[in-house]
């Protein structure tokens, strides 16, 4: 995908992974629109860029509607769209009805008012494409945080079904799965998907646009994740059993900082 004058959108994108690559986007001279909660933060980052910033509550159906609308109005139809903002809350069962809506709301439905919003006019154009950003622990499981890990399924699963219906009529749909990137969501330790190290948000760019090259769904800046899901789909008890002596290690080691 040569992505110079393309018209690409990235929520979450004053910070993280979504700043790292409107950063690169604009590299290959593509029209970024930078959109976050955080409305000074995307037009701080717009303004350093040469981009569009924009505030935006994705959460909110009519505030992305309102991005799609303000996008096109200011330099024509999407040709991607990265559904990128994410947030993580620690916790199991004890975390309370408010924050599981609150986390559904923001790693899923704000996937699902995307789709809604740009899907339609990129069929009228027969192209476009549509980036997810969920995690490995859609494809594994999150120690320390039952939300987290039931969102980013639901995620994954979003994006695959998006790729099944709308694969052949011109839509790309790809999935972005890091473990640990350097983060506000990071800054105080990875626990468990640091595992093989905390990657830095530029690498995670890296990956997307050598996907967006080979039209690759699937997007593993750690490329250990693979090995994983081979041993998880091939063994799926075994899978657990290992998973459950890491989850006893990983509570006692919280026990051992904690004393």
């Amino acid at each position: 995908m040569n992505l110079k004058n393309k018209v690409v959108v990235v929520t979450g994108g004053a910070s993280g992974i979504g700043a790292a690559l409107c950063r690169r986007f604009a590299e290959e001279e593509a029209k970024v629109v930078v959109v976050d909660i955080d409305a000074a933060g995307a037009a701080a980052l717009a303004e350093e860029i040469g981009a569009f910033g924009l505030g935006c509550d994705v959460t909110r159906e009519a505030d992305v509607v309102n991005v799609v609308e303000k996008t096109q109005a200011h330099w024509g139809p999407i040709d991607l769209f990265c559904s990128n903002a994410g947030i993580f809350i620690r916790g199991d069962i004890d975390v309370d009805n408010a924050r599981w809506q609150k986390i559904w709301e923001v790693n899923v439905m704000a996937h699902i008012y995307a789709a809604r919003a740009v899907i339609p006019q990129m069929l009228k154009k027969g192209r476009g494409t549509l980036i997810i950003t969920a995690s490995a622990a859609g494809l594994l499981s999150q120690i320390g945080s039952m939300p987290y890990s039931a969102t980013k399924h639901a995620a994954v699963g979003l994006a695959e079904n998006l790729a099944i219906t709308y694969g052949d009529r011109g839509i790309q749909v790809a999935v972005i799965c890091p473990q640990a990137v350097h983060s506000a969501m990071t800054r105080r330790g990875a626990g468990v998907a640091g595992v093989n190290g905390i990657i830095e948000p530029e690498v995670v760019s890296e990956h997307v646009i050598d996907a967006l090259a080979d039209k690759r769904f699937l997007i593993l800046p750690h490329p250990e994740v693979r090995t994983y899901i081979q041993r998880k789909t091939s063994d799926y008890d075994g899978w657990i059993g290992g998973m459950q002596r890491l989850q006893r290690r990983y509570r006692e080691k919280a026990l051992e900082t904690q004393s």
